[in-house]
């Protein structure tokens, strides 16, 4: 038994080396090409320019404002479906738009938010006035939230789920109204989830370009768009490439601060780290 498991993990750690590491490592080498394939930090000392880093500041304002957005929507979303008998039926109907191809879904609200679409069709018959959602900012944060919520809401309803019942029923016994109970114990109790959902969300919100270049139109520049300008317009890769390693550090980055205190809290206490929510205490 121990062989076999042996055997596979093998097979797992190759897969991982070839398909996240060698592809890591290549785009960190990259960076330090210039566009003549000199090695250099040239590309480097470009991104800490005046120009990415209002690029960056611009990026890091839209993403926040996405997470905070499918925070507020997700929390209590996760709340409601978990006390519903219907929660089965409604997880799936949350999965299922993720298993769509994301360019199909955002030429699908391309459709929607058109000035004659189906959005603006209904304010019509309501006798209001069409409203402009295509190449807006609104239109960018309706489609972006729509995006990224089950990936909020996910890890949120898992950690309140893994909540013991006894809990709340002992606060009830002791006089604890809903709110206090969603205070006092449901907040603090699913707040890994809350961290693993804004990980989840936050990161890639940085680096969008479908979204800005389809919906936006490049009325929004993100760290994302430019890598795709540097990769598919202008060629230079190494700058493409310096922006993903920038964005790749930030990951690890914000994994490592949201976990170490918590972890570090814990083993001082020689408390069991548990995973709740899809991730690590």
């Amino acid at each position: 038994m121990f062989k076999d498991f042996k055997k596979y993990a093998i097979i797992y750690y190759l897969w991982i080396i070839i398909f996240v590491v060698l592809p890591i490592l290549l785009i960190f080498i990259q960076s330090f090409l210039d566009m003549n394939h000199h090695f250099n930090l040239i590309n480097y000392k470009t991104f800490f320019s005046s120009t990415y880093l209002k690029m960056t500041f611009n990026s890091i304002i839209y993403a926040l404002l996405i997470t905070l957005i499918c925070l507020m929507l997700a929390f209590p979303t996760a709340y409601l479906i978990l006390k519903t008998k219907y929660k089965k039926i409604l997880l799936i109907l949350l999965i299922l738009p993720s298993w769509i191809n994301l360019l199909l879904k955002t030429y699908a609200f391309m459709g929607l938010l058109a000035t004659k679409g189906f959005l603006n069709n209904i304010l019509v018959l309501l006798n209001l006035n069409p409203v402009q959602f295509l190449f807006t900012i609104k239109g960018f944060l309706i489609v972006s939230i729509y995006i990224f919520i089950p990936f909020m809401i996910l890890p949120i309803y898992n950690s309140i789920e893994q909540i013991p019942e006894n809990l709340i029923k002992a606060a009830q016994d002791l006089g604890a109204n809903k709110w206090q109970i969603i205070k006092k114990i449901i907040i603090p109790l699913s707040k890994n989830g809350i961290n693993a959902g804004i990980q989840v969300v936050f990161i890639p919100s940085l680096s969008i370009f479908m979204i800005t270049r389809l919906i936006a139109g490049n009325q929004i520049i993100t760290l994302g768009t430019a890598i795709e300008e540097h990769f598919l317009v202008t060629g230079n890769w190494g700058m493409g490439a310096a922006i993903g390693s920038i964005l790749i550090i930030s990951l690890f980055l914000s994994i490592f601060i949201v976990q170490y205190p918590r972890k570090k809290f814990l083993r001082k206490k020689n408390v069991d780290i548990p995973s709740v929510g899809g991730a690590n205490v």
